[in-house]
């Protein structure tokens, strides 16, 4: 058996045996994934098992963390809670947050079969333009249907801090840069500033994702255009939806763009839709006025910038599992002026 990092194979089987009540588990392997660059998520296959076996297991970096971030036991809980809306999220088994286990809080959800885009589309998938654009308006429809999730129904109104939301995230994104500084960078303190003395007014609050995008989603195999699963709660909370949106941009390229963001070159391919047209019809589907999107988008490469120091930082101090980090610190600064440029010259 494999022994990834974070999660021992002859650690995890017999406590998911007891946890889950089946002694199938006891002897497992585990399969570190590589996507993803904040917590750490494995495929867990119990012995003699076949794929349609597997679970999802999540937890923090095996590193140092800053307070608040990588919460498993707030990541769990909004998951479970959307279980019964029409968010597409995946089942939860199961919560530890006894830290003897595996070093940290962790918890077990359902594997769910679906189409990880990042780089291109399987052979096959979402060939023609048509199917492209109906996955541009899935993915901007599901968000706006989770920021109409109605919190008090799901059990979630206590879930985060909604008044005040923009102004404190400015806050802890300068905070959390300042705590994972790789060297001085005066335009990201400049961009910082800025965003703090232009915060506009909320129009409304709901659950935030946090880190929405294309390669946060699963998509139907069968039918393009439908989410599977949305993934990797762990910035959710409770707040302004449109910083969802600001971010959702951040890692939508169009044709013809080079963006130090672009995790994804997929939104550049024919028939997605441009930002603007995502956003108008997240616009009219919401509901929302999107006068004040600038800001949101300045504030959202901002986020971005601070989220990849961390990363830096992290890598530094030997935190992330491996990984292959390099050339991240060369995207900050050209994020820093995106960021620059949405907010002074409206460029989304």
């Amino acid at each position: 058996m494999s022994t990834p990092v974070g999660a021992d194979p002859t650690v995890v089987g017999p406590y998911l045996a007891g946890a889950l009540g089946d002694q199938r588990w006891r002897e497992v392997t585990v399969e570190l994934i590589a996507a993803g660059m904040s917590n750490l998520t494995y495929v867990v296959t119990p012995a003699g098992g076949s794929p349609d076996d597997a679970v999802i297991l999540r937890r923090p970096p095996t590193g140092a963390v800053l307070a608040t971030a990588h919460d498993m036991v707030r990541e769990h809980r909004v998951i479970s809670a959307l279980g019964p809306t029409t968010v597409p999220v995946p089942r939860t088994l199961h919560l530890c947050t006894d830290e003897s286990v595996l070093g940290a809080p962790f918890y077990v959800m359902e594997r769910v079969v679906g189409i990880h885009a990042v780089h291109e589309f399987p052979p096959g998938y979402a060939d023609e333009p048509a199917q492209r654009r109906a996955i541009g308006e899935g993915l901007v429809d599901v968000l706006a249907d989770l920021h109409a999730v109605d919190v008090e129904a799901v059990g979630l109104a206590d879930f985060g801090r909604p008044e005040g939301f923009a102004a404190r995230q400015v806050r802890r994104w300068t905070k959390q840069w300042d705590a994972t500084r790789d060297r001085d960078r005066p335009d990201l303190d400049a961009l910082a500033a800025r965003l703090a003395e232009t915060v506009p007014t909320t129009q409304r609050s709901g659950i935030v994702h946090g880190d929405y995008r294309l390669d946060n989603c699963l998509l139907d195999p069968a039918a393009p255009g439908r989410i599977r699963a949305v993934l990797d709660w762990e910035m959710s909370t409770l707040g302004d939806p449109l910083t969802d949106i600001g971010m959702l941009f951040v890692y939508w390229p169009e044709a013809g763009e080079q963006r130090p963001s672009t995790l994804s070159p997929l939104t550049t391919l024919p028939g997605f839709p441009t930002r603007r047209e995502a956003a108008e019809r997240y616009a009219r589907r919401a509901g929302t006025d999107l006068s004040d999107l600038n800001w949101y988008v300045g504030f959202a490469f901002f986020k971005f910038a601070a989220i990849i120091a961390g990363i830096v930082a992290r890598s530094a101090a030997g935190a992330m599992a491996g990984k292959d980090t390099s050339g991240y610190a060369e995207r900050i600064g050209p994020c820093v002026e995106l960021g620059r440029a949405a907010l002074e010259d409206g460029a989304i």
